[in-house]
């Protein structure tokens, strides 16, 4: 196995990495960065070996590098050695992860979903914060959803912030996107509940009758379902508000319905 030794910011490989921060660099390349061992090893047992895998010395005697550094010479890939410094340049961190992995973006078309594989399924319109989306996958993971639709202009799932949010479940989650018309047209073959949650909506998330395979429909954070998709919707509910609070974060406001759908 051949492993590269860099220690220079200007080496090629090295900006290539640094500039997967940049959205129109990863959709350009198609490729995104992950970080941490953990994280690195989740995607390779769930099938997806690093193209690039980059680790500093604290990590070159770690066993599970050596798995990493396996299936990424396997697949082809490049095993890096470089310094703290290039670390904390790549992460953008003083106190960087000692291991990088850079793979390749996987989207699920919605041709090839198969709605009755799984109890829930959550479509998120317009979603703006990389943190909610990656708690949302990260949930929809735990509660055994079968994956994530990403409708209309919605924050990019495989930003470092995003990934890191997920704490790996990113490789183990289906995540599809399309715009509002392709959902919409997609929609009408589901062949269970399609669930919107509404400020205004009469029915409690606790007391609807949820038809499986259930596909929950969360609107953006500030504005929330708007009317075309809201009416979209075979059931709208709400999550009532007992306290001063008139509203919930995006990602606890899923957390919550995931888990009434599929308990």
């Amino acid at each position: 196995m051949s492993v590269k030794t860099v220690t220079s910011l200007t080496n090629a490989t090295v900006k290539a990495v640094r500039a997967l921060h940049m959205r129109k660099e990863r959709e350009d390349s198609g490729l995104f960065l992950a970080e941490g061992l953990k994280i690195v090893i989740e995607a390779i047992d769930c099938g997806h070996a690093p193209k690039i895998l980059m680790y500093g010395p604290d990590a070159a005697d770690h066993p599970m590098l050596q798995k990493a550094a396996k299936a990424c010479a396997a697949a082809g890939g490049e095993v890096i050695e470089v310094n703290r410094e290039i670390l904390e340049k790549v992460s953008r961190r003083d106190n960087p992860q000692a291991v990088v992995g850079v793979f390749r973006q996987v989207y699920t078309p919605l041709s090839a979903i198969v709605p009755q594989s799984a109890d829930c399924w959550v479509a998120l319109q317009a979603v703006r914060d990389p943190g909610n989306l990656g708690t949302i996958i990260r949930t929809a993971d735990a509660a055994g959803a079968g994956g994530v639709i990403l409708v209309g202009d919605c924050v990019d799932p495989y930003s470092v912030e995003g990934v890191r949010a997920t704490m790996g479940s990113v490789f183990a989650v289906k995540i599809a996107k399309a715009t509002v018309q392709e959902f919409l047209a997609w929609r009408e073959e589901w062949p269970g509940s399609v669930v919107g949650t509404l400020l205004t909506a009469t029915v409690d998330h606790k007391s609807a009758d949820y038809v499986k395979p259930s596909l929950i429909l969360m609107g953006n954070e500030q504005q929330g379902l708007p009317p075309e998709l809201a009416a979209a919707c075979d059931v709208n509910v709400k999550i009532p508000m007992r306290g001063r609070a008139d509203s919930l974060n995006l990602s606890v406001a899923t957390g919550i319905m995931i888990y009434t759908v599929t308990g």
